[in-house]
This record gives structure tokens, sequence and C-alpha cells, in this order.
């Protein structure tokens, strides 16, 4: 799995840092959170093809969200892309992604899925995607990336019983027991279990309870941090969260890992909004444009 912060600023992006997105690549799942305006130019910067995009999350309808989302799908449909690109978002979701196609005109080739959604919304073999309410001037979500436990053989146990690969093997990692040379053999034996990532993202929004709540233990907390806490009444105004109250939350939540995002172009350095977090969560760092995060 691997994240790559494609901008980290808010409203108005700066020299170094583009309107909000990100991209998390897992297996064949090319998930992008948010796409603020020039979003496909960072792409191209990172290296990354848009094609492999396969769901896009639009966290709220403000314009430093998703601005980039018309250039993005026309780019796409040009890219002979293929399979079902799904959209996810909040309330009035559906109604504004068809005003889009009505006030931007390109040969729409695309099969497009889009869900307003609320909850776990989707679910496979790997991963589970939630989404939760944020506190924000508009309906607002955030999401959290929650990979399954999986398990992996136990390549020295296997070997000393002569079980060949195939099939037999297959079901041991998908936790049922077999029988071979008359004996049963369990999962819990055969195999061991490696404990899935979680990745929650929450942007644009004040201090709630939801923002403990979804992201609890999760490995990777991204966090809007528009402001430091001087100037926590504005953030309050403006609906957003100081970076002191980004680490709050990763103290609360129990994370390991919290990444600061969604900086005001107020600042030409985020290391005060760095300081300002590390009083409260000591393992932050803050995201810039291009940062890749495997995990």
């Amino acid at each position: 799995m691997e994240i790559t912060f494609l901008g980290t600023s808010a409203m108005v992006p700066t020299k170094e840092r583009n309107h909000s997105a990100i991209f998390i690549s897992y297996n064949n799942e090319g998930i992008l959170l948010d796409c603020g305006e020039g979003t496909q130019r960072q792409f191209k910067i990172a290296g990354i093809s848009p094609t492999k995009i396969t769901r896009i999350f639009i966290s709220h309808w403000d314009g430093d969200h998703v601005l980039g989302i018309p250039g993005l799908l026309q780019t796409l449909s040009s890219s002979n892309y293929s399979g079902t690109l799904e959209i996810y978002g909040p309330k009035h979701t559906k109604k504004n992604m068809k005003n889009i196609f009505k006030a931007f005109f390109f040969d729409n080739k695309l099969d497009i899925v889009i869900k307003e959604v609320k909850g776990k919304f989707f679910e496979n073999s790997d991963f589970i995607l939630e989404s939760f309410s944020l506190e924000h001037k508009i309906p607002t979500i955030g999401i959290s990336f929650i990979e399954k436990d999986r398990r992996k053989i136990n390549l020295n146990y296997v070997k000393s019983l002569k079980i060949p690969e195939g099939p037999l093997l297959g079901k041991l990692q998908n936790n049922k027991s077999i029988n071979w040379s008359g004996k049963l053999i369990t999962p819990e034996k055969a195999t061991y279990l490696i404990k899935g990532k979680k990745i929650s993202y929450i942007t644009d929004t004040v201090y709630c309870k939801n923002c403990i709540k979804f992201s609890k233990n999760a490995d990777i907390l991204i966090c809007d941090s528009t402001y430091t806490s001087e100037l926590e009444e504005k953030a309050r105004d403006h609906k957003h969260l100081t970076a002191k109250q980004a680490a709050q939350i990763a103290n609360l939540a129990n994370v390991k890992k919290l990444i600061l995002t969604h900086f005001s172009q107020r600042y030409k350095t985020t290391q005060p909004i760095l300081e300002d977090a590390k009083d409260n969560f000591k393992d932050v760092v803050c995201a810039y444009d291009f940062m890749k995060l495997k995990i």
C-alpha cells in the first residue's frame, strides 16, 4: 500500500502546495481522496497514470476539493479508461455531478457509478471503506480505509508435512482446516495472522466526537490542520481544525501516526504547524506535495 499526497493546501493554493488530493494505491485499486484544481497535473508530476484510479471519494463540495473533477473525467474519457469508475460523496453528490456534465461538454465514454454514502459503503475480500459525518459549513464526510486481517502460510510447518503448493494451502489461508495424510491440519497451526492496516482521512471540520470515534486505532490518521492553535477562534469560525486539535484527536483515538495536511496559505513553511501538534502527539509529520508513504 502506498499513499501519495498530490495536494496539501487549503482554499488557496501556493507555489509549493496544490489543492487537496491524496491517492491510495493498493493492489489493483487506486483510491483518490478529493480532487482539487490541478490534480491531474499533479498525477503527471508524480509519475502516476490517472487511469489507475478506480474510485474517487469526495469529502465535500467546497471548490478546493472538487474543482479538478471535470478535467480529470475528460482526460479519463479520452484515455480509453476501462472498467467502472465509482464516485462516492456526501448528500447532493448525485445532483452536483449531474450539473458538472451539464456545464462541461465532452464525449463521455466513462462507465460511472455515483453513490451518496453513509457508514460502511464498500467491502470486498481485502478491505472495507467506511464514511462518517463531520461538522463543516456544508455536508462533509470523512473516510476510513480498513484492510482486512490476512493469513500467511507458515512455510516451515507445511514443508515439514510435505503439503504441496496449490488449493490446500489456499484453503488454509482462507481460514479453513484441511485433511492431509490422515491428519486434520488447522489454520491456527499452518498459518499466522497479519493484522490489517487502517487509514483514516479527516478534512474540513471542527473538533467533534466522530473524529475520534471513527479514527480509533488507525495506523495512519490524515487530518485537517488549517491553522495553528493561535488562530483557534478563526479555525472555529471557518469550521476547521488547528494542528493542536488534530494532535488531540490522534492522542485520544490511539492512532499510530498522524499526518497533517490542508494548510492555510498564510504559512510559508509548515514548521509552526508541526510544533503546535507535537505538544500533544509525538509521531506527527506535515505532508507536502508528492510525499509518498509506503505502509
